[in-house]
């Protein structure tokens, strides 16, 4: 898709080209509906957008890697099955007057793997509000089309997430994380130069679904604790602002599930920022251990892992040249995240497909990504 003349080969007129990556998320995982803090990077994959104008008043979709071709009336933007609710959503939100201004065809392509963990739909969605905003002229910033995006995931996907994936592709920065206060949208770029490291994914290879009620759930969890801690507090916004000693005193309170919930946000809220710091001393070792730390809460007390992102975490923390490892994402699958020493990264990927082949009979993807910049406009296509 990065070559004008695939979209050419379709609709053979000009228009815009852009490009959103996905993202990986180092620490801070469930944290950023919860109003506490993140710590992602934007990565090398990318999904790529082209728009061109349409002679006729209708949305043209086409996805390369889908046979399936969708056509919708300009005055028809309502939540629909399948990646093409992630567009409609975005022109509702984003449109002055909830429809476009005139026809458009759109055709999207890219190498972010669906259903890994990596954001596929906030990349869809950052590369296509850019577009949009590029097209019309719309003037908004990063951070405006990152909220629609969010918008986008709760109203037309179902999925009442935070802002961290689209804010993450909108706004990364090569060589950098960013520390995300998900209350004030303010952030930090945090420098992560580790020449000597290097960031492998291994994908489970099971498919999970964010916008399932398991997801949800553990939002109205957490939602349960704050409404009850407020009783004794009524500061309190979210469970950023609950102390580990305050959810102790009134732990009897509460269900158990509840308390687990809540347990792992504030630590894991804590994690990150003791992993900011570690960063910023050169301490890859202290880093990793937090990551190890992160997937045990993730998997005991939030409950979001499962026997394959459980089995993989084991195995990788007794191979040699391994930092840390983590679940990364929603949950219920998708990818390990992993900090491994350059120099043993060959055999690394080696022996866990091969530990991961004699488990479940068949080999995990393995993904070297390197932090790189945000969503950008790449070319007029003409």
């Amino acid at each position: 898709m990065d070559n004008p003349r695939q979209f050419q080969q379709y609709f053979g007129n000009s228009g815009f080209l852009t490009a959103a990556p996905g993202r990986v998320n180092l620490i801070g995982e469930h944290t950023d509906y919860n109003e506490g803090f993140v710590l992602p990077g934007a990565i090398n994959r990318n999904i790529f957008v082209a728009l061109s104008p349409a002679t006729d008043p209708y949305l043209y979709l086409r996805a390369f890697e889908y046979p399936e071709s969708y056509r919708f009336s300009l005055d028809d933007m309502h939540p629909v099955k399948g990646w093409p609710t992630y567009l409609l959503g975005m022109i509702y939100l984003l449109m002055p007057d909830k429809r476009l201004a005139n026809g458009l065809q759109v055709a999207i392509a890219g190498d972010v793997p669906v259903g890994a963990g990596m954001s596929s739909s906030a990349a869809l969605c950052s590369a296509f509000g850019l577009a949009l905003n590029q097209t019309y002229g719309l003037g908004l910033s990063g951070m405006e089309i990152a909220l629609a995006a969010q918008k986008t995931e709760q109203l037309f996907a179902g999925l009442q997430c935070g802002i961290m994936d689209p804010f993450a592709s909108l706004h990364g920065k090569a060589g950098h994380l960013m520390k995300l206060d998900c209350r004030s949208l303010e952030f930090d770029y945090i420098p992560f130069h580790f020449p000597e490291l290097c960031i492998i994914l291994v994908n489970t290879m099971v498919s999970h679904s964010l916008a399932s009620s398991e997801y949800n759930l553990r939002r109205q969890q957490c939602e349960a604790g704050v409404e009850l801690l407020q009783k004794y507090d009524s500061s309190i916004r979210s469970l950023r602002d609950v102390s580990r000693k305050l959810l102790a005193e009134h732990r009897e309170e509460m269900e158990a599930v509840v308390y687990s919930r809540c347990c792992f946000v504030i630590e894991e809220n804590q994690r990150l920022l003791d992993g900011c710091i570690c960063l910023k001393n050169n301490d890859p070792d202290a880093f990793g251990r937090l990551m190890y730390a992160s997937h045990e809460g993730l998997s005991k007390d939030y409950a979001v892992s499962c026997p394959e992102s459980d089995f993989l975490v084991h195995a990788i923390k007794g191979l040699a040249g391994v930092k840390g490892a983590r679940q990364m994402g929603g949950g219920f699958g998708g990818c390990i995240i992993t900090l491994v020493e350059k120099n043993a990264a060959q055999s690394f990927i080696q022996e866990i497909q091969q530990k991961y082949e004699c488990k479940y009979g068949k080999s995990p993807d393995c993904y070297t990504m390197i932090i790189s910049d945000g969503a950008r406009v790449l070319k007029s296509v003409i």
